[in-house]
């Protein structure tokens, strides 16, 4: 490496871009403050989460406590299928809008898209508190919310997996006097069929993680066994619930996982 060429490397920035460095840091500066960083904080963190990891284990195992937890697994797991695939199933018609260029004109499209981009906006567990008012607690709301969060992310999706399908068998019915509606479901669909259902199962990953924190606000699953074991600093059981959702989200991640690697292979 010559010396010309570390000069270039290191060339001193413009004024302007030396100013955009300082207000880049003074952004990250400010947002620190707001967000209480503290040294003091952090050198004292590590003590209390040992305490508080001496004091959570052993997890409890106590048969009792395994039973009612477990049917709190299983009811958080079915809040995410059934929103899940509510959620996915409803997308389809969404994207359809949302897509360019195929039933709906450029308006329908942007107005699609932004509705789309609000449902996205608003976390999930905010989706959770609204139905929670609106039909009550329970797992119905959180299945509810499930399905609206995977609206608004699968939506997006699909109607981009649309958009980028290879034009070829659409325009080859297109010419025949097909009808829009005939093509998309002929050729766009079945085009798009391989990343539906890849993002589908991503949407499912991201739908169990979700419903296992919306016990928090009252929307069924195993959420509120979190919460109520660190009120009563229960850390046992806390511990346990903890480990059994991250045991749980892994192994799901690992067969979507390998699930969408068969789908690519049979793709190609």
């Amino acid at each position: 490496m010559t010396n010309s060429t570390i000069l270039l490397r290191y060339e001193r920035p413009s004024a302007l871009s030396f100013i955009g460095y300082a207000l880049g840091l003074a952004l990250i500066a400010w947002c620190l403050a707001g967000a209480g960083f503290s040294v003091e904080k952090m050198v004292t963190a590590p003590p209390r989460f040992a305490d508080f990891l001496d004091r959570a284990f052993p997890p409890n195992m106590d048969p009792k406590t395994l039973n009612r937890l477990g049917w709190k697994m299983i009811e958080t797991l079915q809040i995410a299928v059934a929103g899940a695939v509510i959620g996915v199933i409803l997308s389809i018609p969404v994207a359809l809008l949302a897509a360019r260029g195929l039933i709906a004109g450029v308006w329908v499209n942007q107005i699609v898209r932004n509705i789309l981009s609000f449902i996205r906006a608003v976390p999930d567990i905010a989706w959770a508190l609204v139905f929670v008012v609106a039909v009550g607690l329970g797992p119905f709301a959180g299945m509810l919310a499930i399905a609206i969060d995977t609206v608004g992310f699968c939506g997006r999706f699909f109607a981009d997996d649309m958009e980028g399908t290879d034009k070829g068998p659409a325009e080859s019915l297109t010419a025949t006097g097909a009808r829009k509606l005939d093509v998309v479901a002929c050729a766009t669909i079945p085009a798009a069929m391989p990343a539906f259902i890849s993002t589908g199962l991503f949407a499912l990953e991201k739908a169990v993680r979700s419903s296992t924190i919306l016990g928090l606000v009252g929307a069924g699953g195993i959420g509120i066994e979190l919460k109520v074991g660190f009120d009563l600093f229960d850390y046992p059981t806390a511990m346990t619930v903890i480990l059994m959702i991250a045991v749980v989200v892994v192994a799901l991640e690992q067969l979507s996982g390998w699930a969408r690697n068969k789908i690519i292979g049979e793709q190609r």
